[in-house]
């Protein structure tokens, strides 16, 4: 089993050094509560803002040390997901970054721009998926808008345990969050966590709701309140197995 702390946290808007700080607390806390694998929200350093010229950061800057900075000192595989302008690109990614407490990594860049919020005008697409291990525990992430789209879920079903999903989900489709998740953990087999922000950053509110969802869809662990909370829970790759298993729906694709 692997404990995994979702941390869902205010975001001061676009003060990167001030988010830093306050994560790299609570970071130190759920590593010392005993989790392996601690998740922060989509663009934790300055809010989900449309102006990455202000703060964009290359692949090994800062945002990118202070996560393996972490994982390093305290054990723990740490990620979460920033604006990266890696080198001969014209626009940044939004980038999930998953630093391992040996120095390895794992990097997705966001195949979904939330075109709708006007990301896809400032922030070019990724074109793949990855799967990192933690304790033998299969990891895929996925960012917010991601989530929408249930395909890209099932190209890396049979090789995932787990789908982490990183987000700033706002309020007024906050019921969308809940039923989006659910839903790809009962149709893979496969637990979710989603870690959402709470508070307000460029006139949107952020309603929280961070969760862990089981292999056939039971609530393991959530927050039910709009505010600062860290969820945690132990994510059991054994039961992916037997509920795969006993129900292999699946294999009927």
């Amino acid at each position: 089993m692997v404990k995994v702390a979702a941390l869902q946290c205010d975001i001061e808007w676009e003060n990167a050094p001030a988010n830093r700080s306050r994560f790299g607390d609570r970071i130190e806390e759920a590593a010392s509560d005993g989790a392996r694998l601690i998740l922060l929200p989509e663009m934790f350093p300055t809010g989900f803002s449309m102006a990455p010229e202000r703060f964009a950061e290359d692949p090994d800057g800062l945002t990118a040390t202070f996560l393996h900075d972490c994982a390093s000192r305290t054990g723990s595989w740490v990620a979460g997901s920033f604006a990266c302008l890696a080198p001969g690109r014209d626009k940044p990614t939004n980038r999930f970054l998953a630093a391992g407490p040996r120095g390895e990594e794992a990097i997705y860049d966001k195949i979904h721009p939330f075109s709708y919020g006007g990301e896809s005008d400032h922030y070019a697409a990724g074109d793949h998926t990855v799967t990192f291990s933690v304790d033998g525990l299969r990891v895929t992430p996925f960012i917010c808008y991601d989530l929408r789209f249930g395909d890209w879920f099932w190209r890396t079903t049979e090789e995932t345990d787990c789908y982490a999903v990183v987000a700033n989900w706002p309020t007024q489709r906050q019921s969308h969050w809940v039923d989006l998740l659910r839903a790809r953990a009962i149709e893979n087999l496969a637990y979710v966590v989603g870690v959402n922000r709470v508070g307000s950053g460029g006139g949107v509110d952020y309603s929280g709701g961070t969760v862990i969802f089981g292999p056939f869809g039971s609530t393991v662990a959530f927050s039910s309140e709009p505010k600062e909370e860290t969820v945690t829970a132990e994510v059991d790759r054994s039961i992916v197995d037997s509920t795969r298993s006993r129900y292999p729906f699946i294999a009927d694709r």
